[in-house]
């Protein structure tokens, strides 16, 4: 129940980007819902990939390269899921800052 409600959390806040981050075009509740969904599974599947390959810049900038790990999989997400759509790289990067800062919130929220 715990992952269901994230996943609708991070609908959410993919659809209060979409008005207030130019470049981000949400269409609706369902292709924000599907595109969180979507991006669980990349973050799963994609993401540790391409962490151990880009582990040096990540060691270098300190862990900041993440943001770019993080939008890297947005857009990926973005190309995957018709109704989410991005206008470039900026945005993603924007939409990857707001969504770690929205897990880090729902993490603290639901510890036990």
């Amino acid at each position: 129940m715990n992952q269901i409600l994230y996943f609708v959390v991070i609908a959410a806040a993919f659809l209060v980007m979409s008005r207030f981050v130019p470049g981000v075009h949400v269409s609706g509740w369902g292709p924000a819902l599907i595109a969180a969904v979507v991006l669980g599974l990349l973050n799963v599947i994609v993401k540790p990939i391409l962490f151990v390959l880009t582990l040096p810049f990540t060691i270098v900038t300190l862990g900041l390269f993440l943001f770019v790990l993080n939008a890297i999989v947005i857009g990926l997400t973005a190309w995957l899921v018709p109704g989410f759509d991005l206008a470039g790289f900026v945005p993603a990067l924007l939409v990857s800052i707001v969504i770690s800062l929205v897990g880090m919130v729902w993490k603290s929220a639901t510890k036990d």
